[in-house]
């Protein structure tokens, strides 16, 4: 097999993870808290990323350097990302969460023009445009004449993990630290500040094995081998675009996983919502090579 063949198959496979999440959301929030599942998800990621990290013998590098960059990083992400996501996801039926959430490459687009000083240009307006029509049609479920969210925390919340996830990719454009070794790091200083605040909050109940199951399916998956398989796929294709464009696979089949296993039904306003999303962030891609850190 050729070297972009085998990065495609990882691309796929980190995108066929990511199709399962929202569905892996809803049913992990159904058994506990938004900051519980972030906790176990947390400890699941830091421990299987640990054990790559020390397979690839890059152990002492993880504890000698990079921890000043870690110390804001990783209360970015996973910790203020995923609170957002999840309460996001605890709110919002999940075909809304997760359409929603793929607004994040066009807040990018916007957020380099102050952060790195880069200019809009007309298609980046055009296509935020589109897309943010879309978010519109989501947000108030259809009615588009109506200001009256169905649920304005929710969506809120759904639109600041998007500026989240973007800010942090931005300010991490210098990060030279090796992939594997950031995320470590990252989930290393979240870990402790979610324990805080679980103890200090709502505590650690236990809530049967499926629970458990669910949260360790989370941390396995979208936080840990997903982001794997992507890194594997983004530095091994000869043009990021080949991968980085799988990514609109993810959308269909989570909405038909969400319709078959918890029984979402589909809204039209959601499917409307969605193609004007997946549109804007295609015009967006057509006229750049698109950025390689790619999330649902």
């Amino acid at each position: 097999m050729t070297r972009d063949g085998q990065a495609m198959l990882y691309g796929l496979g980190a995108v066929a993870l990511w199709s399962t999440v929202a569905t892996a959301f809803k049913v992990a929030l159904g058994y506990m808290s938004p900051l519980e599942l972030m906790w176990l998800a947390s400890l699941v990621s830091w421990a299987l990323i640990g054990v790559l990290v020390a397979r690839q013998g890059l152990v002492g590098q993880a504890l000698r350097q990079g921890w000043r960059t870690a110390a804001w990083a990783g209360l970015m992400n996973p910790v203020a990302y995923y609170l957002v996501l999840f309460g996001a996801y605890d709110r919002l039926p999940g075909q809304e969460a997760m359409a929603l959430n793929y607004t994040w490459a066009l807040a990018m687009a916007f957020l380099a023009v102050p952060i790195l000083g880069q200019r809009l240009t007309r298609m980046d307006v055009a296509a935020g445009l589109i897309a943010y029509a879309g978010v519109w049609v989501i947000a108030t479920r259809g009615a588009v004449f109506d200001v009256a969210f169905a649920d304005p925390l929710g969506v809120g919340m759904a639109l600041a993990s998007t500026l989240i996830w973007a800010l942090y990719w931005l300010l991490n454009a210098r990060d030279h630290r090796p992939p594997l070794v950031a995320q470590w790091q990252n989930f290393s200083v979240g870990v402790p500040v979610l324990t805080v605040l679980l103890l200090a909050g709502p505590g650690l109940e236990w809530h049967g094995w499926p629970a458990l199951g669910a949260g360790v399916y989370v941390g396995l998956f979208e936080m840990g081998i997903a982001f794997v398989l992507w890194q594997l796929a983004v530095h091994g294709v000869s043009r990021t675009s080949r991968v980085s464009n799988l990514i609109f696979l993810s959308p269909p089949v989570s909405l038909l996983l969400l319709y078959l296993v918890v029984g979402e039904p589909i809204l039209a306003s959601t499917l409307v919502g969605l193609v004007l999303i997946l549109t804007g962030l295609g015009l967006q891609q057509w006229q750049r090579a698109p950025a390689p850190s790619a999330q649902p």
